[in-house]
């Protein structure tokens, strides 16, 4: 095989595989951001973490055991954040429990923030050093657990949230809890 050849047969190779998978992104079969996790299925990690509003008391998942809730990390320097926001602030008038979990911020910005555009949590873990996102294998925000009443990670879901995410991925775990 000619020398000159080998280049051009690599290079129509990983252009074939980048044209697979861009095809495959654009059917909806590949999301690159759906990485599988340990998590789903397992007990949802403890943490207890000063609240935003008041740091001498603590928030934690076990004070919600016995019903199904989510937990969503976010922070403001995250522009996902800030447009799933609105939405969040839907689900808590559609009575659906969420904890926050404020990542990397200032708790100030956290909370000007929330005075701005409306609070959509049931309680704000403050959380500005990862204690308790790493627990949850977070890399990102914002990102949203489902956790059931046995204290039991449902669902993971990386990105925002919009009406199509919650129907398709929350709303079967709702069933008959009341949310």
């Amino acid at each position: 095989m000619n020398k000159a050849v080998i280049p051009l047969v690599v290079f129509l190779g990983l252009a074939g595989m980048f044209l697979y998978m861009l095809g495959k992104m654009n059917e909806g079969e590949y999301n690159p951001r759906d990485i599988p996790t340990e998590f789903v299925g397992k007990l949802a990690p403890n943490f207890s973490l000063p609240d935003l509003y008041n740091p001498e008391q603590l928030v934690s998942p076990a004070n919600y055991r016995g019903q199904v809730f989510l937990i969503n990390i976010w922070g403001t320097w995250c522009p996902e954040c800030w447009r799933e926001h609105d939405y969040l602030m839907a689900l808590k008038r559609r009575g659906v429990t969420i904890v926050g979990i404020n990542w990397r911020d200032e708790a100030e910005e956290a909370k000007g923030m929330l005075a701005r555009a409306g609070n959509p949590f049931h309680a704000i873990a403050f959380d500005p050093d990862s204690n308790a996102v790493i627990d949850y294998g977070v890399y990102g925000a914002p990102e949203t657990f489902l956790i059931d009443a046995e204290g039991i990670i449902r669902v993971k879901h990386k990105g925002g949230m919009n009406e199509q995410v919650f129907q398709e991925k929350f709303v079967p775990h709702f069933a008959g809890s009341g949310s």
